[in-house]
């Protein structure tokens, strides 16, 4: 009996990320198909015959023979959504961001633990062969105690859907910050072994919003949300983590980055190219791991682990916890840019 899938929101991200993963499980099967946009839904059903369409998620989640619920949707509705899903007992994978703020990440937490079903959002980076990599010798000791890092994704031009629900805050919660933000705090959190988050300092920016485009566009449509943040982390065990998150900056080119520090050892891992700093016999050593055997792309891997948690096949390594600690940082950096003062958790 294969696992039967319902996907709420069927644009871009769905069919980019989320599609491919679906189909690659043998127990799963996309029996529905939803869209605010009924159009949309109508026209990804075509592909796959004997499929129910939707433009109310309510009728959707209503269906007895759903199992899973898929959301790929613009951020505003991933925790209204998620909550009355699980609430109809079915099982939730969801697109990241969790909420756009704090409550709604608890309040889907807490439907999941009274549901007894699964809730997990995704978390693709943590799939990467260099990040499994990294994740393995940190749990073996061999960096020693991780005491400092920094991360971030900067952006010379990149600002996406300009004018669209990206750069409305009502319907993303915010711009880079929490469109590129999760990925990496997330990936440098779960290496760290997830410390928990207790104070936050950060400062956002509006600089790129009014101006033309490369091309000398005029932009047009909504856009109330910052292209730059920066920020500081401290967590519960005394370790800190630096964040810097742009769609647009003048700077040399893009670059995404994680880094942490340890004492016996450190690693860096920059537009996900690994490299580790040790010393051995007196020697300061930089090392490049090699990875030999083909990868299977990171959000199919994400939700290939998904199902085989609801098959009861694997421990989730992505909680629901882990989602309300993101938001709350995220929220809090907008909070502390807004104050200009640090934020306690």
């Amino acid at each position: 009996m294969k696992l039967k899938v319902g996907v709420v929101g069927t644009g871009g991200i769905f069919k980019h990320a989320h599609l491919p993963g679906w189909l690659s499980h043998d127990e799963v099967e996309i029996v529905a198909f939803c869209d605010a946009f009924k159009a949309s839904a109508e026209a990804t059903a075509k592909d796959f015959p004997g499929t129910k369409v939707y433009e109310d998620y309510r009728e959707l989640i209503a269906d007895p023979s759903v199992d899973i619920i898929g959301i790929s949707t613009p951020n505003l509705y991933h925790s209204e959504i998620a909550i009355a899903a699980l609430r109809k007992g079915k099982h939730v994978f969801c697109e990241k961001p969790d909420a756009i703020n704090p409550d709604e990440a608890q309040k889907m937490a807490d439907a999941a633990r009274e549901s007894g079903k699964l809730l997990m959002t995704m978390r693709n980076n943590r799939f990467s062969e260099e990040a499994k990599f990294a994740k393995r010798i940190i749990g073996k000791g061999q960096l020693g105690e991780l005491y400092t890092g920094r991360c971030g994704w900067i952006r010379r031009r990149g600002i996406p859907g300009r004018g669209g629900w990206f750069t409305t805050k009502e319907l993303s919660g915010g711009g880079p910050l929490i469109d590129l933000g999760v990925h990496m705090i997330d990936m440098a959190m779960w290496l760290a072994g997830n410390p928990k988050p207790v104070t936050v300092s950060g400062s956002t920016y509006r600089k790129f919003a009014d101006r033309p485009d490369a091309s000398g566009n005029i932009p047009q449509g909504t856009f109330d949300v910052e292209d730059l943040a920066a920020g500081f982390i401290r967590f519960d065990n005394g370790a800190s983590l630096q964040i810097e998150f742009s769609w647009a900056s003048n700077i040399e080119e893009e670059k995404k980055f994680l880094e942490w520090r340890g004492t016996e050892g450190g690693f860096s891992l920059i537009n996900d190219k690994l490299s580790l700093f040790t010393e051995n016999e007196g020697a300061l050593i930089n090392q490049q791991p090699l990875f030999t055997t083909a990868a299977v792309p990171q959000h199919t891997a994400n939700i290939r682990h998904f199902v085989e948690c609801v098959l009861g096949r694997e421990q989730p390594i992505i909680t629901p916890e882990h989602g309300v600690d993101m938001i709350k940082i995220l929220s809090a950096i907008y909070e502390s840019a807004e104050r200009g003062r640090e934020i306690v958790l």
